[in-house]
């Protein structure tokens, strides 16, 4: 280079570039990068107007299906809520249950297909549930009570399974004016929605008790003077030739088992209903109800009973 010559500089921009640009932003930051989408998505949920309808929250037992429903509508089964999706297909059942929810005063509310799919548990439900409230079991001591004041029968299902079988039961029981059904919390039929149609109704108006243990209260019930009556096909005595007086506990047993050995062991006696030769046994509720006929016919028990309404 000669003594005196310009030459060009850079004028800075090399120095500049060597120069640090500061802490790298963060990912959220970079408009580019997937966490800043999510970032303003997340921002925009937020600052969005919410619904102002609060999502629907139940648990319990479900009767569901349009034909299901108005079924148990009609038999006047309780009920805490009716559910219908919105959109639904208003047919002839669907009117059906409106009309009826609004008369009956029923409370209403609507639910989308996916939240009905969540309250009752992905049943398949039509568009249409009922939430049914828990039902109030009663107190033993009180059915025994009851029993030992006016002389009735109380009936004890020994682990009956079948709910069909627990309604009718309790039917026939309020039919012939029992003091109540016991039933174990175990192994055992419960007050549902099957159990409370199958009574045609009774299961408003007859005490059901649920105990933990069903032999004690068997035993609890003969510490206080009942008779324990046993129903089992070979019972040593026919129902329809034993006397007993005073307060009396009938124990069916359970569909296929009977009575089972503890059951037994508390019996005073066991009792059987002659059938024809042939024939196996009855059905848990139709012996239940043959006793209970004969029981009062007997005339040993303090029978004055209340009407009850003929449901086919």
């Amino acid at each position: 280079m000669s003594k005196g010559r310009n030459t060009a500089g850079s004028g800075g921009r090399i120095r500049k570039g060597l120069e640090g640009r500061g802490p790298t932003p963060k990912a959220e930051d970079r408009e580019y990068h997937a966490a800043h989408r999510a970032k303003k998505a997340a921002m925009k949920r937020q600052t969005s107007p919410r619904s102002t309808r609060p999502k629907p929250k139940a648990s319990g037992e479900w009767v569901v299906g349009r034909n299901a429903v108005l079924e148990a509508l009609r038999a006047d089964i309780p009920v805490k809520t009716a559910y219908i999706a919105e959109d639904a297909e208003r047919d002839d059942r669907l009117k059906e249950i409106i009309k009826f929810a609004g008369e009956h005063s029923i409370p209403m509310l609507q639910a989308t297909k996916r939240e009905l799919d969540r309250l009752t548990g992905g049943a398949v439900h039509q568009s249409v549930g009922l939430l049914l409230p828990s039902y109030e079991y009663a107190e033993v001591d009180d059915i025994e009570e009851q029993a030992r004041l006016h002389s009735k029968v109380v009936v004890a299902c020994d682990h009956l399974t079948d709910p069909h079988n627990l309604g009718a039961i309790i039917r026939s029981a309020a039919a012939f004016d029992s003091a109540g059904v016991v039933i174990p919390d175990r192994r055992s039929a419960k007050m549902t929605a099957a159990a409370w149609k199958a009574s045609a109704g009774a299961a408003a108006r007859l005490p059901v008790a649920q105990v933990v243990n069903l032999n004690r209260a068997i035993a609890g019930f003969k510490d206080a003077g009942f008779t324990i009556i046993g129903l089992a096909g070979e019972g040593a005595e026919q129902i329809d030739e034993i006397a007993v007086e005073g307060p009396m506990v009938l124990v069916v047993g359970s569909e296929g088992d009977g009575l089972s050995r503890l059951a037994r062991e508390s019996c005073d006696v066991l009792v059987r209903i002659p059938i024809a030769e042939g024939v196996e046994s009855l059905n848990a509720s139709v012996a239940t109800a043959i006793a209970l006929y004969e029981l009062s016919r007997e005339g040993e028990v303090d029978w004055t009973p209340e009407p009850v309404t003929e449901v086919s």
